[in-house]
């Protein structure tokens, strides 16, 4: 299908520190699959999707945005019109998982200050190497609630707990926002 048979098109930016997962995250949900393997992302890697919903075709272009601080000089240009974005950070117990956390807040400014306000999700991942009811999730609930972002995700790319939810909620967003949009618009007419 080209892109002119979409009716609606999206950029989701996906972002968070490197090793959070974000790439298996998409590759989970757009081909199902899962690398054992870390590979780092250079720069930005780009996958395509199409989403069917209640009959309309949606193009969906997923940025996968290199987490790494050597890449902070690319990210305004890779930030461009997008429409949403997804927050990701680990839950494992040791610093990744610390650090990751730690720099939401970062992550989410930057956000704001090259995006202005689009719709956010967090997603909260590889919630297969901890034990779920040790998790005290008071304080990310706190900051998802206190900047109006969609959600909170607890999500494994190695097994697809929650994955398709997660992503599904921020597809769904966008969607009916704009569908009620271009609705408004056509009767405008």
């Amino acid at each position: 299908m080209n892109k002119s048979q979409f009716k609606f098109k999206f950029k989701i930016t996906v972002i968070g520190d490197g090793g959070v997962g974000k790439t298996s995250l998409i590759r989970k949900f757009t081909q199902g699959s899962f690398q054992k393997d870390y590979i780092k992302t250079i720069g930005a890697q780009f996958s395509k999707y199409v989403e069917e919903i209640e009959g309309d075709q949606c193009g969906l272009l997923f940025w996968d945005i290199a987490g790494q601080d050597e890449f902070h000089f690319l990210r305004p240009s890779f930030y461009k019109d997008s429409n949403a974005a997804i927050i990701v950070y680990s839950l494992e117990e040791n610093s990744l998982g610390k650090e990751s956390f730690k720099n939401i807040t970062h992550w989410y400014n930057d956000l704001k200050q090259f995006c202005g306000i689009i719709p956010v999700i967090v997603f909260a991942n590889k919630v297969d190497l901890v034990n779920k009811e040790d998790l005290n999730n008071s304080k990310i609930l706190k900051f998802v609630k206190k900047k109006n972002l969609l959600g909170l995700y607890l999500t494994s790319a190695k097994t697809g707990e929650r994955v398709y939810d997660a992503f599904q909620a921020i597809i769904r967003e966008l969607y009916y926002k704009n569908k009620a949009l271009f609705a408004e618009l056509k009767e405008l007419k």
